[in-house]
């Protein structure tokens, strides 16, 4: 019995018995046979989680992947004989299960995300900096404003930035671009319009910023640049569900052994 698991214990039992029993009897023979030492206060329902998590005809969000039993129609469990392999013609199971669709909800969002990127790349670039306005003010930005064009001093829009009793003026610069990177040369000269002006500067793209760019974010002295790319505005986008909407799908879990068992 020594550093045998539950599963190792349950297994056990099927091989002595040799045939498919209900849950509270195997846990009746794991006792009765010293195969597993219980520290929990309902032993049973650690037999019966262990079971139904592993267990190839139920499938839930936290089944297991590695299937060791099957069910029968009376509820009760046996251990799951190795699949030969699949003879010509057999139809092929075609139901999905909770990983298959985690898969395609991963596929989607990248999805969702490259299509709304490319909205975003399609915007004017005055529609662009509107839009980057409006998305501070759903981040909790206040007296959001957009610059006249002659009177921007190199910046697109500013606003201000409460933090506990003080608030902390705040300059966005907006880049609508397609293809190119966003370099050191154009973070710093954003940095020099606002300094001594703000206390930090939010630079948008829909592009992605350079390694250079990136490292002179931050610079001791310097006011600090807040650097958002295509993706990071996007993901920004679906965190305060700014242009989006959520719509939730429910998930069914198998639980039919549950109503047949005690």
């Amino acid at each position: 019995m020594k550093n045998r698991t539950i599963n190792e214990a349950i297994l056990d039992v099927f091989k002595r018995e040799g045939k498919p029993l209900l849950i509270k009897d195997i846990y009746k023979r794991i006792i009765e046979y010293d195969l597993y030492r219980f520290r929990a206060q309902r032993p049973e329902d650690i037999v019966r989680i262990q079971l139904r998590r592993h267990c190839a005809e139920l499938d839930f969000p936290t089944a297991s992947s590695k299937k060791l039993f099957t069910i029968n129609k009376d509820g009760a469990f046996f251990k799951l004989e190795k699949k030969t392999k699949q003879l010509s013609g057999e139809k092929k199971d075609n139901t999905s299960t909770f990983d298959d669709l985690k898969v395609l909800h991963k596929k989607y969002v990248h999805n969702f995300k490259k299509d709304l990127l490319k909205q975003l790349k399609e915007l004017s670039p005055t529609a662009f900096e509107e839009f980057g306005k409006k998305l501070m003010t759903a981040y909790g930005f206040k007296k959001m404003e957009v610059t006249r064009k002659s009177r921007d001093g190199g910046i697109d829009g500013f606003g201000e930035l409460k933090i506990g009793l003080a608030s902390m003026k705040v300059a966005f610069e907006c880049k609508r671009w397609t293809r190119n990177t966003v370099g050191r040369p154009q973070v710093s000269q954003f940095r020099g319009d606002i300094q001594g002006k703000y206390q930090q500067g939010i630079y948008f793209t829909t592009s992605t910023f350079s390694k250079e760019a990136k490292e002179s974010s931050f610079q001791t002295g310097a006011v600090p640049i807040i650097l958002l790319d295509g993706y990071s505005i996007v993901d920004l986008m679906i965190e305060k569900q700014f242009g989006v909407d959520v719509e939730e799908i429910p998930v069914y879990s198998n639980a039919l052994d549950l109503v047949l068992t005690d």
